[in-house]
C-alpha cells in the first residue's frame, strides 16, 4: 500500500466524521442536536433501559448522557421512570412526540445516506454494507482476545 494513501481507520473516521456533519447540516431545523439525535435513535432501539446501561451504549459519560436526558426531557421527549426493583434507578421512555422526531430523524438519515452512496450501484451499497459487517464482527471478536502486543510478551 502507498504510504501516502489513507489507511483503513483513518478513511473510515473520516467517512463516519463527514456522515455526522452532513446528518448535522440537514437536521439543522429539527432543533435537536446531533448528540440528542442519536440518544433518540438508541433509546428507540432500547427503551426502558437504565442511564448508565444507555451510556455504555452510546461509550459517552453518564454525567454527559445526564445532560442530554434533561434537555429532552425538557422538550418532553423523554420521559424517566422509576425502576420497579431499584429506587436508585431510573429507566427511560421515549414519548409520543419523540415518535415523531424519530420519523423525522430516519428521513433525515435516508437523505443523508442518498448523498454519500451516489454513484454505487445497489449491488455495490450492498457489497459495502456486508464488508463493513465483517469489519465489525472481527473488531468485536477481537477486543475480547488480548492485544497484539499483550500476545507477543505471553508467547515472547
Amino acid at each position: 500500500m502507498d504510504h501516502n494513501s489513507p489507511t483503513l481507520g483513518f478513511l473510515l473516521h473520516d467517512v463516519a466524521r463527514l456522515l455526522r456533519k452532513r446528518f448535522e447540516q440537514n437536521a439543522r431545523e429539527s432543533g435537536l442536536t446531533r448528540s440528542q439525535w442519536q440518544v433518540l435513535a438508541y433509546l428507540a432501539q432500547n427503551e426502558g433501559i437504565n442511564q448508565s446501561g444507555l451510556a455504555e451504549l452510546l461509550d459517552i459519560e453518564p454525567i454527559t448522557l445526564g445532560r442530554i436526558v434533561d434537555k429532552l426531557q425538557a422538550l418532553k421527549l423523554i420521559e424517566r421512570h422509576p425502576h420497579p426493583t431499584d429506587r436508585r434507578v431510573w429507566t427511560l421512555r421515549l414519548t409520543p412526540a419523540a415518535q415523531r422526531k424519530i420519523s423525522e430523524a430516519r428521513k433525515i438519515g435516508d437523505a443523508t445516506r442518498a448523498e454519500a452512496l451516489v454513484g454505487l450501484s445497489s449491488v455495490e451499497r450492498q457489497q459495502l454494507v456486508n464488508s463493513l459487517q465483517v469489519l465489525k464482527s472481527n473488531l468485536v471478536a477481537a477486543c475480547d482476545r488480548p492485544a497484539v502486543n499483550e500476545r507477543r510478551a505471553q508467547n515472547g
